[in-house]
């Protein structure tokens, strides 16, 4: 077959690439995702709110410090600051939620860019497949690391067929293909 034009790290015999999965997502490329940053960010009045709520809150608990606990007063207090510490939980939950599910908008979107990003170099080099791997060293005091090591899919990759700093290059230009063969500059 008539293959694209192939970079020579990767052999038209291979045609199988690596791509780091925390590669791309941690050293977020300079100025590519900041349209998405503000998706993220509580409004500044919910936020006032919220902690104008927390110091009422804490002003009626130091309110019941004052109070001998077990008179009309201390209970009446007391219920008011039960009611008004579930209500802030409650408010604080849903705002968390509601943060959770536009960061998760944001990593879909994001990851969306690095997908396509990848394609893209994939077709334009050649290559056939791309695998994810996890490229971070394994600290042998953590279980947990040590676990994910043994585990981790690839036991061994020539690190040549790393494309990560290829496909940040790719992200930091501003560049993902939209479709196959279709650049799309952001």
């Amino acid at each position: 077959g008539n293959l694209p034009q192939t970079n020579t790290r990767f052999s038209p015999l291979s045609r199988v690439a690596q791509r780091d999965r925390q590669g791309l997502f941690l050293p977020v490329p300079a100025n590519h995702h900041r349209h998405r940053l503000p998706r993220l960010m509580l409004p500044q009045g919910a936020v006032k709110i919220l902690k104008a709520e927390r110091d009422r809150i804490n002003g009626l608990v130091e309110q019941l410090k004052g109070f001998n606990p077990g008179t009309p007063e201390y209970k009446k207090l007391e219920a008011e600051v039960a009611k008004a510490q579930g209500d802030f939980n409650v408010t604080a939950q849903l705002q968390k939620k509601d943060f959770m599910d536009r960061e998760a908008s944001v990593y879909h979107d994001v990851f969306g860019d690095i997908e396509q990003a990848v394609a893209r170099f994939a077709q334009e080099h050649g290559i056939a497949v791309v695998h994810r791997f996890d490229g971070d060293p394994v600290d042998s005091g953590d279980r947990n690391q040590v676990l994910r090591g043994i585990t981790k899919p690839l036991v061994y990759y020539d690190r040549s067929i790393d494309i990560t700093p290829d496909v940040l290059q790719l992200l930091n230009a501003g560049a993902v293909a939209s479709a196959p063969g279709q650049p799309v500059s952001r």
